[in-house]
């Protein structure tokens, strides 16, 4: 059997630099605008269901983690954010993860809100 030492091969350079030259500020605020700043059809942690939540439109985020995921059918760039709100000291609350394929076309997202604070 033949072990690879990963830690300092050179893939890890060329994935680290991939990572850097993503504009994924521009990534985000693009999303954000082609869901006109709403999440539809969302599930919270307590199974209550929000058929639209109406995020403000000067939401702050802060990219939080990236990665790239290789499966057996698929290459894909994962971006996680945190989401702010300007109206409360930029206040976390909520998530979201974006899914691009390696082209950087947008595959899925996952939000994870703080409706309790969007409400109020």
């Amino acid at each position: 059997m033949t072990f690879v030492e990963l830690k300092n091969h050179p893939v890890w350079r060329d994935l680290t630099e991939v990572l850097e030259n993503i504009d994924a500020n521009a990534l985000v605020k693009e999303h954000l605008e082609l869901c006109n700043h709403k999440v539809c059809g969302y599930w919270d942690e307590n199974d209550n269901y929000y058929e639209e939540i109406i995020l403000p439109n000067n939401l702050g985020t802060e990219l939080i983690s990236s990665s790239i995921g290789v499966n057996r059918k698929q290459k894909f760039i994962q971006l996680k954010f945190f989401l702010k709100n300007p109206n409360h000291n930029y206040l976390n609350i909520g998530e979201l993860n974006l899914i691009y394929n390696e082209n950087l076309e947008f595959i899925n997202e996952n939000w994870s809100l703080d409706v309790d604070f969007l409400e109020n």
